[in-house]
């Protein structure tokens, strides 16, 4: 198992080969970053469209776009498992390459083919785009191809992470959206990059969103590797949770999480004039006492539950890209 693309018992399990492959490049994939990929692409597409009432509303740039990030996405995820075979072995046997289920070759094509879809998309749609695509790409492959390899270093790690997600996905798309979203501006995108009249100006609504996506993903990057400790520490993988240990990194991720919440909040008050404050705030306290309470019941010597509860983390990143756009068109 492992010469070939598809492993026999994955094939013996599944049915047919053709879906295997699927299921096993969804897996490949790492469906809760596509999910969040995804999400966030919209939510900056939705708000860059409140402003203009979702009037003569373009599909087209939102669809290049979801296609360019989604495959920059799974590059980096793909570049990540290319790097760390026999670390997942240990942390993370199920994921196709450490399973045998694809093999190196299947893996490099998959990696090289969406870093080169993501990359001619971006090129096609405009500046705002592939500079958001091919930085996001760049620190990615710093973050886990050596020599430079940041995932070393848990400073270096969490910044990488919580710099694309949070930054540079957010301020990127929404430039992006604003600038094709304006009058004549999608035909631009593709006949040539007219920067004339851009506006730069950035609403106090991305900002907010920005900030704390920011500091959710830095939750985020310290908690991932609570789970992952055997096979960080084998590896001399450096992370907070072995500096640290799980406690201290467990509270610190929920208390941080805190801050997003009750931060988010009070923005809306002081500074977000045009969102519906109510849902705004109702929606950011019962989120944040949801995680509380489950949180309170995590048992971190078990496995299995810490896991759980970081993809409950992750569930609730994806709500975020709901609650806000939400709060901005009911203002």
């Amino acid at each position: 198992m492992g010469n070939d693309s598809i492993g026999k018992s994955w094939v013996d399990k599944n049915g047919s080969t053709s879906q295997s492959w699927v299921r096993a490049f969804w897996e490949f994939s790492r469906p809760h970053t596509i999910v969040g990929t995804s999400l966030s692409v919209l939510a900056l597409y939705a708000i860059a469209q409140s402003a203009r009432l979702f009037v003569n509303p373009a599909f087209g740039p939102l669809a290049f776009a979801w296609l360019a990030c989604i495959c920059g996405n799974i590059y980096i995820v793909g570049l990540n498992q290319l790097e760390d075979v026999e670390i997942d072995k240990i942390n993370k046997p199920y994921l196709p390459i450490a399973s045998g289920v694809f093999s190196l070759k299947t893996g490099e094509l998959i990696v090289i083919a969406t870093g080169i879809i993501a990359i001619l998309t971006a090129v096609l749609q405009g500046p705002f785009l592939l500079a958001t695509v091919g930085v996001s790409l760049a620190i990615g492959t710093a973050y886990s191809l050596p020599p430079i390899r940041l995932k070393r270093f848990p400073f270096w790690a969490a910044l990488c992470i919580f710099t694309v997600r949070g930054a540079i996905v957010n301020l990127g798309l929404f430039l992006h959206f604003n600038w094709v979203l304006d009058l004549g501006r999608a035909k631009s995108a593709f006949s040539g990059w007219n920067l004339e009249s851009v506006s730069f100006r950035i609403p106090a609504e991305v900002w907010v969103l920005t900030v704390f996506v920011v500091v959710f993903t830095f939750a985020i990057a310290i908690f991932k590797d609570i789970p992952d400790m055997e096979g960080d520490k084998q590896y001399n993988i450096t992370t907070f949770t072995i500096e640290l240990g799980k406690p201290a990194v467990f509270n610190l991720s929920r208390w941080v999480l805190t801050v997003c919440y009750l931060g988010a909040s009070l923005a809306g008050a002081i500074v977000l004039s045009n969102v519906n404050l109510v849902f705004l705030t109702v929606s950011h306290l019962a989120a944040l006492g949801l995680m509380w309470f489950w949180s309170a019941k995590v048992d971190l010597d078990d496995k299995i539950e810490i896991a759980a509860f970081y993809q409950f983390i992750w569930k609730l990143f994806f709500l975020e890209y709901l609650i806000f756009p939400a709060a901005c068109l009911l203002g």
